[in-house]
């Protein structure tokens, strides 16, 4: 949910506070992107004909399409993300999370009311509403994000509060959410619209705290009570009290228990047992993982991984292949689409279908952790050949000869003492760079046969 109302006010009241940019602006940048804000937004616009995308086996897949693609327009602008996974959220945020479920209940009943009715609009109305993001979505963007290089964090509790953490201790320029209580975590700049489509040409909005701050003439912890009093993810808000008001209050009285002792509290009565004391308390000191614990590393996207999917369509000896899609067209679907489950989702399986319980996940997990014996436990030894061992296993019933068997151990025994003098090119480092005055010999020497040849006799046909 965020803070109710509070970008609008911000843009009233401190409009000066907000800048529109383009994506380009943030070549070089560092930012924190809250995942559960980026993964929801996907699920819900990453669709075909109205309906998420969906793989073979009926599985979702809206949230990696918009992870990969949109990740990838980030990167080739010059920014390096980061995507921060939730936590466990703090108990006071139950009661949110109550009407969240609430509220999807509602709109499963006027979903199958709208189904009855055949109304589409109202259909596809309502499957968004039904939109959530689950562990599932959470595990398959964090792996994906993972062999794509880019760096995951975990938050305990919070992705906002974490991402505000990186921002504060310089590990960031900004935290990129729709949600404004990222703010009122203390983040000096928020980004919002990043991760939207470059279809829908919505800038990005770029909101400053010091100036949201001044415009609004308040300090952090009043900004804090001021959202509390908006209405926020911790605690009910009071009925009647809308933004306007708030912000005259919070100027006016500058605390939340001022407010409280000089409004008539039987026209705004606050909610019952209204813990805006523990709520503000979570906002000036979230749970995070302390920034200086935190190393950002970006790495290479895992081209192995590819190659080993290129190879599982091209048929290997874990599972069968495709049939119809030969290695030229197998090696243009990986380059296209990146992996195998993105190319099941986009071939005609009716023209090209896959083998029955095609299980290459589990080959591609063969490839990639294959059961092998620790090279560090493994001693690479070579020893002198046992001629009479020799003459023993291969001559008599093996009918070898005694004698060539022999010469064969001795040719053996003198490769092996050979061995031990090691290469020349251990010893002298080797030169391409022809030698100048062979070169120049050798230059002269063909120029002479060239001459002989134009100059010769014999019947041949005179030059031209």
């Amino acid at each position: 949910m965020g803070i109710l109302g509070l970008s609008k006010l911000i843009a009233d009241i401190a409009p000066h506070a907000i800048k529109e940019m383009e994506i380009k602006n943030y070549f070089g940048r560092k930012i924190a992107i809250d995942a559960y804000m980026s993964l929801y937004q996907f699920l819900i616009a990453v669709r075909s004909e109205g309906s998420q995308l969906v793989s073979t086996d009926g599985e979702t897949t809206s949230h990696l399409m918009g992870t990969f693609y949109r990740t990838i327009r980030l990167v080739e602008n010059g920014i390096k993300p980061v995507y921060v996974f939730d936590g466990k959220p703090p108990d006071m945020k139950s009661h949110q999370l109550n009407k969240r479920a609430e509220r999807r209940e509602e709109a499963e009943k006027e979903l199958q009311k709208a189904t009855e009715a055949g109304d589409q609009e109202s259909i596809e109305k309502f499957n968004r509403r039904l939109v959530k993001v689950t562990k599932v979505h959470n595990e398959e963007a964090r792996q994906l994000l993972k062999l794509m290089g880019i760096p995951v964090i975990e938050a305990p509790c919070e992705a906002e509060a974490q991402c505000a953490a990186l921002v504060k201790a310089g590990k960031v320029f900004a935290s990129a959410t729709e949600d404004m209580d990222a703010l009122t975590f203390g983040t000096n700049v928020l980004l919002r619209h990043l991760t939207f489509s470059e279809a829908r040409k919505m800038p990005v909005q770029e909101f400053h705290l010091d100036d949201v701050l001044k415009g609004l003439g308040l300090e952090q912890k009043e900004f804090i009570d001021l959202c509390i009093l908006l209405g926020c993810d911790y605690c009910g808000s009071i009925r009647g009290i809308g933004p306007k008001r708030a912000i005259e209050l919070i100027r006016q009285h500058r605390s939340l228990e001022e407010v409280l002792r000089n409004i008539d509290t039987t026209k705004y009565p606050p909610p019952e047992e209204w813990d805006y004391e523990r709520a503000r308390e979570l906002f000036l000191q979230p749970d995070v993982t302390d920034p200086k614990e935190i190393e950002l590393k970006w790495s290479d996207p895992d081209e192995e991984g590819l190659f080993i999917d290129l190879c599982i369509l091209l048929g290997c000896d874990y599972c069968g292949s495709i049939r119809g899609i030969g290695p030229k067209r197998a090696i243009e679907l990986i380059r296209q689409h990146r992996s195998l489950e993105e190319v099941l989702r986009n071939i005609d399986t009716t023209k090209y279908p896959p083998p029955e319980e095609w299980d290459y996940e589990r080959a591609r997990e063969l490839f990639l952790q294959p059961d092998v014996t620790d090279p560090k436990e493994i001693e690479l030894k070579w020893s002198d050949p046992d001629e009479e061992g020799l003459v023993q296993f291969l001559c008599g019933d093996k009918q070898f000869n005694e004698e060539r068997v022999r010469n064969g151990a001795k040719k053996l025994m003198k490769a092996r003492s050979g061995t031990t003098q090691g290469r020349l090119d251990g010893f002298f480092t080797i030169s391409t760079t022809p030698n100048p005055k062979r070169k120049a010999e050798e230059d002269k020497k063909n120029s002479a046969k060239k001459k002989a040849k134009v100059g010769g006799g014999g019947r041949g046909r005179k030059p031209k």
